[in-house]
């Protein structure tokens, strides 16, 4: 299989890459800049362009058999404003048409594409499976017009949303983050804790892509959560344990309002999912609970 690979030097994209390529499959990876290549698990072969612009990169989008499309702007790269919000909506939308357009007319027959748990918005302790209605809010609108980009795929190609929770990953990613206030004796529930944080495994995020490559019955949403979700304060207590360290001091919400700005209530907000559609396709999860995933990553 011929993989045509955007978002490849971000911490899924070279993982994605990197389990391709050790199944002897052949990977285009898309980057933006020349330097790109250097962050590019060798063997994999690399153009230059932007995918929120048409350019030549789309000729060689269209020799792959698959697309995994997972370029977008980090939510976490400084405060959220006007200017800010725009650049995170157009790297993923903009960036979703550009290849969308593409396969309606000829090319690979899957897009693999990338999508979040926000799209659900803040749901308390509602389950939340890939039936369920999307949410409000910034990144539940976000996530409804970044599904809604791929649409000019459909009919051609078989189209997943890849709809990502927290992904735990040793050396990047959210958890260096989470973990820094623990490893120095301050770390603790964010408000009261009691919120839900849907997560997944490395490994499982990538077993998702590749399932979703492969399987025919992978079609429209799907949860790329591990079965277990926690509620944050169930999570600060396995990081806690994982590391050895306390994990009693909380983060008041007003603070983290006043630090993070608006994004803070995404950060708090609450999402229960599952991923009935994975288990239903028959994925068997590597790491279906937070402890033994922290394990592996933290122990």
């Amino acid at each position: 299989m011929h993989v045509f690979l955007t978002g490849a030097t971000g911490l899924i994209g070279r993982a994605v890459a990197r389990a391709l390529l050790e199944r002897g499959e052949q990977v285009t990876a898309l980057s933006r800049a020349p330097g790109g290549r250097g962050r590019l698990p060798p063997g994999t072969r690399a153009v230059v362009g932007d995918p929120v612009r048409p350019g030549r990169w789309q000729e060689e989008l269209l020799r792959a058999d698959a697309c995994v499309h997972l370029a977008g702007e980090p939510l976490d790269r400084g405060r959220w404003n006007a200017e800010r919000r725009r650049v995170i909506r157009e790297s993923r939308i903009a960036s979703t048409r550009c290849v969308a357009e593409v396969l309606g007319g000829a090319g690979p027959r899957v897009l693999v594409c990338g999508s979040a748990v926000g799209v659900y918005g803040d749901r308390g302790d509602e389950e939340l499976d890939e039936s369920a209605a999307p949410g409000s809010g910034f990144l539940a609108e976000l996530g409804q017009e970044w599904e809604a980009a791929a649409t000019p795929a459909r009919g051609r190609a078989r189209v997943v949303a890849l709809r990502t929770g927290i992904v735990l990953a040793r050396d990047g990613g959210a958890l260096p983050r989470m973990t820094l206030p623990f490893r120095l004796f301050a770390g603790g529930p964010l408000g009261d804790g009691r919120f839900w944080q849907p997560w997944i495994h490395l490994a499982d995020e990538v077993g998702l892509i590749l399932l979703s490559l492969e399987h025919p019955g992978a079609d429209g949403p799907l949860n790329a959560v591990a079965p277990n979700p926690v509620q944050n304060r169930d999570l600060a207590r396995a990081i806690g344990k994982a590391l050895n360290r306390p994990s009693v001091l909380p983060a008041p919400a007003l603070a983290l309002r006043m630090a993070l700005g608006e994004l803070a209530s995404e950060v708090l907000a609450s999402q229960r999912a599952v991923p009935r559609k994975a288990l239903g396709l028959g994925y068997r999860f590597r790491f279906p609970e937070v402890t033994a995933a922290l394990r592996d990553l933290l122990g």
